[in-house]
């Protein structure tokens, strides 16, 4: 075997790499959403379309519970006491609950946007 000189010796220089990968591949739901692609519009209508959703929800269980209150009131006029005790304390929970639950709703719709964005 014949020995190799010194000077003939290769060196490796590393350093960073001189080629990028290629993302054409690459899915990024994100700039789907930010180019506002056919796909980013289908994810942004799909949470529009929970979103409204929840709050028919809340509406129509509101009108159910507020609604016929008038009714009832204009069945027993001698009781003002029993009117103003049903709206200022019977309603107040029932609010408090439909709003809190309107809230927790569409903060989980949100975040569910997120995951699915985030995950792909």
């Amino acid at each position: 075997m014949p020995q190799q000189d010194p000077a003939e010796r290769r060196v490796v220089v590393t350093g960073p790499p001189r080629r990028t990968r290629r993302t054409f591949g690459y899915y990024r739901p994100r700039t789907e959403i930010d180019e506002q692609t056919t796909l980013g519009h289908t994810y942004v209508r799909s949470l529009m379309r929970t979103q409204l959703r929840a709050a028919l929800t809340v509406f129509a269980v509101l009108v159910l519970l507020v609604g016929p209150l008038p009714l009832l009131f204009a069945a027993m006029p001698d009781a003002r006491r029993l009117e103003w005790a049903v709206l200022g304390f019977g309603l107040y929970a029932p609010l408090v609950l439909l709003a809190r639950w309107y809230v927790r709703r569409a903060e989980r719709n949100e975040r569910d946007l997120v995951r699915l964005v985030e995950d792909r």
